[in-house]
């Protein structure tokens, strides 16, 4: 018996090979097109080996055409075409159901497991998350999306009405770390408000959301309600240029300068999730009942998928009672990873070159220790296109980060690093100001049971989300709560209907005034002055 679903064009257990590559189609005007001879081949990131080749031969034209198909009062709203709310609701049922069977979960781990190595449990997790988000759409899950308000107006007949409106034709621009995840809420999201989207997902993973988008066709979704293209990063740079009249909103998920870019090729009509410096603060209240959990959760934050998350721990600031216990517990916990269950893995944006040069100007900041790692994964077939890093922390002095080093310090590097830094009770103001100054704010952690400081470091910080109490931590699976940066108003969110809703939609209102006329009205004299 097969392993591949029948809606699924690739096999990630016995394909996705040099001799048996996995061959990707772009949607577009509701028909799969393939790649018309010419191909990119991207090396597998455990071996090396050729096992994808993308489309080399797009037609613009046709992308820009489905841009131009939707109106900018979308597919649907409020007042237009409400039976689809009940059609995505339906189609998200479905795809939910799928999704829930043991052979397509499977699928879907398997897939992801290939372009983005990380362990089978945060693979399934992706699954996970994204199964869930649908069920909470299925039904009429999608109408309440769209819940709007009415306020009374000043006599009777009037009545002002608030909606919720789409953009219509909108660009996803996805990331490579989470490819079955972040473009599926985020695609689900765009439909669900009655935009069209074009979506791009990064190169390296877009096998992905190609099996994605060909389970929630299966499901019933109308393949002319999206497009997808397989494309390079300058490609759909030169995309969006030549669309950049026709495109409402982009939302991109990636780095920092591109986000900045296409915000000034699209005069701000960009929501983005760009990348982030994302900080735990250890509070004074050390208990040595708690260190093991407060260690693990560190250990997680900071290294699951490589530290290839945006949401990963990068500095912790710890009060300065923990630390004879909870640095020689890390050093332990980071010494259990390895290649050979994925609980570390290629790093596919970083090589090693470029980290270990990180890591050395890290170190060679005064009074800076090398608590562990600090050095490239030896015997291994990663290909030199990525890196292969072990765990690593480095403690920095906290008057050296508020210092002249804070921008080397608070610089991200998107694998399996952290920087530490200790502090005292007199130093509190010290922590402050760093949070102040740093540029970025996706996520963070309190960690601390003490009311009157917690309140001290919420009170004085931005971040989108931030996690607080004992158990707190930076990342975690947005599916009870928002998920996107703070303090920035083109900030991204995903996971609750508050995030679509900021992300995929507008604010409209429409003002009823329908009478009745007062009885004995007449035309009123000409207002004079004097």
């Amino acid at each position: 018996m097969s392993r591949v679903p029948e809606f699924a064009t690739v096999d990630p257990f016995d394909g996705m090979t040099a001799a048996s590559p996995a061959v990707l189609q772009d949607l577009v005007g509701g028909r799969w097109v393939d790649g018309g001879g010419e191909y990119t081949e991207h090396p597998d990131p455990m071996t090396g080996a050729a096992f994808i080749r993308e489309p080399g031969n797009h037609d613009h034209a046709a992308f820009i055409a489905g841009l131009r198909s939707c109106p900018k009062s979308g597919l649907h709203n409020p007042l237009k075409n409400p039976d689809r709310y009940v059609y995505l609701g339906e189609v998200c049922a479905r795809a939910a159901a799928l999704l829930a069977e043991p052979d397509v979960q499977d699928y879907f781990t398997k897939l992801t497991q290939r372009v983005m190595p990380k362990s089978w449990n945060q693979c399934l997790g992706e699954v996970t998350v994204t199964r869930v988000f649908l069920e909470n759409l299925a039904g009429d899950g999608v109408r309440f999306l769209a819940r709007g308000f009415s306020n009374p107006g000043n006599h009777n007949g009037q009545e002002s009405r608030g909606y919720r409106w789409p953009y219509g034709p909108v660009v996803i621009i996805a990331p490579f770390n989470f490819p079955l995840e972040i473009p599926a809420l985020q695609l689900i999201g765009a439909l669900a408000m009655g935009n069209r989207p074009l979506v791009k997902p990064e190169t390296k993973v877009s096998v992905v959301l190609e099996q994605f988008v060909r389970l929630l066709v299966h499901a019933g979704l109308d393949p002319n309600d999206l497009d997808v293209i397989h494309c390079s990063g300058a490609e759909m740079g030169r995309l969006v240029d030549a669309a950049r009249d026709d495109i409402r909103l982009i939302q991109f998920t990636g780095s920092s300068g591109v986000a900045e870019h296409l915000s000034g090729v699209m005069n701000g009509a960009v929501r983005i999730e760009d990348a982030g410096f994302d900080w735990k603060v250890i509070g004074p209240d050390f208990d040595p009942g708690l260190l093991d959990y407060v260690a693990w959760q560190c250990d997680e934050d900071a290294y699951n998928a490589s530290g290839q998350k945006c949401s990963a721990q990068s500095i912790v600031l710890a009060h300065d009672s923990w630390l004879d216990a909870l640095l020689p517990k890390l050093g332990e916990l980071a010494s259990r990873r390895s290649l050979d269950d994925l609980s570390l893995g290629p790093v596919l944006t970083w090589t090693n070159e470029r980290m270990q040069a990180h890591v050395d100007a890290v170190k060679a900041i005064p009074g800076a220790e090398l608590l562990f790692g600090g050095k490239p994964l030896q015997g291994h077939t990663i290909p030199a296109c990525y890196g292969a890093m072990e765990a690593t922390a480095i403690r920095v002095p906290i008057d050296a980060v508020v210092g002249e080093h804070f921008g080397l310090v608070t610089t991200e590097l998107f694998g399996p690093f952290q920087v530490i830094v200790s502090w005292r009770d007199d130093e509190l103001p010290k922590v402050l100001d760093i949070l102040e100054r740093m540029s970025h704010h996706l996520t963070a952690a309190v960690v601390s049971r003490d009311v009157d400081f917690q309140s001290a470091v919420l009170g004085a910080t931005v971040n989108g989300t931030t996690y607080c109490g004992i158990r707190a931590r930076t990342t975690g699976a947005p599916q009870n709560h928002w998920f996107g940066p703070g303090g920035d108003p083109r900030g991204a969110g995903i996971g609750t209907a508050e995030a679509i809703h900021v992300t995929w939609s507008h604010h409209r209102e429409v003002i009823m005034d329908q009478g009745p006329i007062p009885d004995g009205w007449e035309i009123p004299p000409v207002s004079r002055d004097g």
